[in-house]
C-alpha cells in the first residue's frame, strides 16, 4: 500500500496548520450539536431557565459517552500515526479495525445501561422535581443515538490521523448543518420542546456516522475499514485502551466535576446557579474549540515524526502548538472580561441569571491562558504514547484539585457559592503548570529515554 500524507516532510508548522484549521472548524461545528440546542432551549416560551437547567443536567452523561469515544478513538489514532511513521501499515490497519469493533459494542451497552438508570441517575446529578421532566425528555431520546455518537466521533480521529483533515471536518459539518436546520423546526415548528432538540441531534449524529463509514470503507483512505467477523484482538485492544484511558479520564473527570458542581450549586443557590454553570460551561466549550482543534491537529504530526525518529521535528511541533494555544487563550480571557453579558445573553436573557452570571464568569475564566499548558502537555504525552503521564495529569487537575476545592472553597468566609466557580481557575494554574513543566523535563530533555522524545 502506498504511503500518503507523509508528515515527516515539509514545514512542521504548515503541516500542523493544514490539519488544525479544518479540525478546529470541525470542533466548533461539533459543539453546535449541543450549543444550538441550549440556545433554542433557553428561549422556549414559558419554560424560563428551567428547560436549560434540565438539559444542563444531562451534560455529565453526554460527557461520559464522549469519554468512551475518546477511549477507542483518541487512544488508537496516535498508534495509527506512529505505525504509519514506521511504515507499518498492517499494524495501523489492525488498530483501526479493533477500535471500530469496540466502539460498536460500547455504543450498544451504553444505550441499554442508560435507559435502565436514567431516573435515579438524573436525580443523583442534581435534578429537582421542577427540572427532572425536561432532563428526562431530552435524555431518553438522546440515548437512542448512542451508537451513532460512538461511530461518528470515535472513528473520525482515524480519518484525521491519515491526513484527511478536511474530510474529518465534513463529518462534523454535515451533522451540524442538519442539526441547525432541524432544531428550530422540531422545537418551535412542531412544538416538541426539548424532545425536538434531542431528536434533531440524534438524526444529525446518524448522518455523521454514515458519512464516516462510507469514507473509511471507500478507496481514498490510506487505511480502509473492512467488515471482518470475529472477536477483537485483546492485545491490540489493550494497547488502544492503555493510551486512550487518558482521553477517557479527561472526559470522565469532566463528568465528575459537573456532577460535583451541580450538587454544590443546587445546595447553595438552587436551580438558578445550576443554570449559570450550564451557561458558563457552554461558553468555555466555545472558547476551547480552537485549543482542542490545534492540539488535535498537532497530535498526528507529532506522532508520525516520533514514529519516523525525527526528534527535532517532534520538538518543533510541540513548540508551535504551545505558543499558538497560549496566545489564543490569553486573547479569549481578555474578551470574556470585557464582554461577559454578551456571552451570557446568547443562552438566556433573564435579569436574575445575568446578575448571578457576570461575577461568576469573571471568576471562572480568570487565568484562562494556563489551560493551554494543560492541553499542550497532555497532547504531547498522548501523541508519543506516554500513557502513564497522560493518565496522571488527567486525574490530577480534575479529581485532585477541582473536586476537593469545589467542596472546600464555599465553606470559606466571604466566598460562599462563588467558591464553586473559583475551583476551575485554580486548577488551570496548578494543573496546567504541573503538566507542562513535567512534559518539558520528561520529553524535551530526553528523559527517561535518550532520543529527545521520552522514548526508552
Amino acid at each position: 500500500m502506498e504511503q500518503k500524507n507523509n508528515f515527516a516532510e515539509g514545514s512542521v508548522a504548515k503541516n500542523i496548520i493544514n490539519m488544525a484549521v479544518p479540525m478546529t472548524v470541525a470542533q466548533i461545528l461539533n459543539l453546535l450539536y449541543n450549543l444550538v440546542d441550549r440556545i433554542y432551549i433557553g428561549h422556549i416560551p414559558g419554560a424560563d431557565s428551567l428547560a436549560l437547567t434540565g438539559v444542563g443536567l444531562t451534560f455529565p452523561i453526554v460527557s461520559m459517552m464522549v469519554a468512551f469515544t475518546g477511549l477507542f478513538g483518541m487512544g488508537g489514532a496516535p498508534l495509527c500515526s506512529i505505525a504509519r511513521g514506521k511504515n507499518d501499515l498492517k499494524q495501523a490497519q489492525a488498530v483501526m479495525q479493533n477500535a471500530y469493533a469496540m466502539l460498536v459494542v460500547t455504543g450498544l451497552l451504553l444505550t441499554v445501561v442508560g435507559y435502565a438508570v436514567e431516573r435515579p441517575l438524573l436525580y443523583a446529578l442534581g435534578a429537582s422535581d421542577a427540572t427532572y421532566g425536561y432532563a428526562s425528555a431530552y435524555l431518553k431520546i438522546y440515548l437512542s443515538g448512542s451508537l451513532f455518537v460512538m461511530i461518528g466521533l470515535g472513528l473520525n480521529p482515524y480519518i484525521n490521523s491519515q491526513g484527511f483533515g478536511r474530510t474529518g471536518m465534513v463529518t462534523v459539518i454535515l451533522g451540524a448543518v442538519i442539526n441547525l436546520v432541524l432544531d428550530p423546526l422540531f422545537i418551535f415548528g412542531f412544538h416538541m420542546g426539548v424532545q425536538g432538540a434531542a431528536l434533531a441531534t440524534v438524526i444529525a449524529q446518524f448522518c455523521s456516522a454514515v458519512w464516516v463509514l462510507l469514507f473509511l470503507t471507500g478507496n481514498r483512505p490510506v487505511l480502509r475499514l473492512e467488515w471482518k467477523p470475529g472477536l477483537p484482538d485483546r492485545r491490540i485492544v489493550a494497547q488502544i485502551m492503555t493510551l486512550g484511558i487518558s482521553s477517557f479520564i479527561m472526559n470522565f473527570t469532566n463528568s465528575v466535576v459537573q456532577i460535583t458542581c451541580n450538587r454544590q450549586l443546587q445546595m447553595y443557590g438552587g436551580d438558578r446557579y445550576v443554570g449559570v454553570m450550564t451557561v458558563l460551561n457552554s461558553i468555555r466549550e466555545v472558547l476551547t474549540m480552537v485549543v482542542i482543534g490545534t492540539a488535535n491537529g498537532a497530535q498526528p504530526v507529532i506522532s508520525f515524526n516520533y514514529g519516523a525518529g525525527k526528534k527535532d521535528r517532534v520538538k518543533q511541533g510541540i513548540r508551535f502548538m504551545t505558543v499558538a494555544c497560549t496566545v489564543y487563550t490569553s486573547i479569549a480571557w481578555a474578551v470574556t472580561l470585557a464582554f461577559p453579558e454578551a456571552f451570557i445573553r446568547m443562552f438566556n436573557s433573564e435579569p436574575e441569571l445575568l446578575q448571578a452570571g457576570v461575577p461568576a464568569m469573571h471568576i471562572y475564566f480568570f487565568g484562562f491562558c494556563f489551560m493551554a499548558l494543560q492541553f499542550s502537555g497532555q497532547t504531547t504525552f498522548q501523541a508519543l504514547g506516554q500513557a502513564r503521564y497522560a493518565i496522571t495529569f488527567s486525574l490530577f487537575r480534575k479529581i485532585v484539585i477541582v473536586v476537593p476545592l469545589t467542596y472546600l472553597l464555599p465553606l470559606l468566609p466571604g466566598v460562599g457559592i462563588y467558591g464553586v466557580f473559583l475551583a476551575e481557575p485554580i486548577s488551570n494554574l496548578v494543573g496546567g503548570c504541573a503538566c507542562f513543566f513535567t512534559m518539558l523535563m520528561v520529553i524535551w530533555r530526553g528523559k527517561p529515554g535518550e532520543d529527545g522524545t521520552g522514548h526508552a
